[in-house]
């Protein structure tokens, strides 16, 4: 079986959008740093496993109190 690898490095960076995307929005109700959060996602989806792990710790990690202030 051969793996195209110009299909794997498209495959890669949809994975690593798409895990941006959900860091940032996980982030913002779960985190005090959206933008680091979505970070961390793009990069760990350079290994898929990786970004698994991350993705489930973000989902069972409460949500932070919203400040009087906003």
């Amino acid at each position: 079986m051969h793996i195209n690898a110009t299909l794997l490095g498209q495959v890669i960076i949809v994975l690593a959008i798409i895990m941006a995307v959900l860091g940032y929005y996980l982030g913002k109700r779960k985190t005090q740093m959206p933008v680091l959060t979505s970070v961390i996602g793009f990069f760990s989806a350079l290994l898929p496993p990786l970004a698994l792990i991350f993705l489930i710790v973000l989902l069972v990690k409460n949500d932070v109190q919203a400040s009087a202030d906003s």
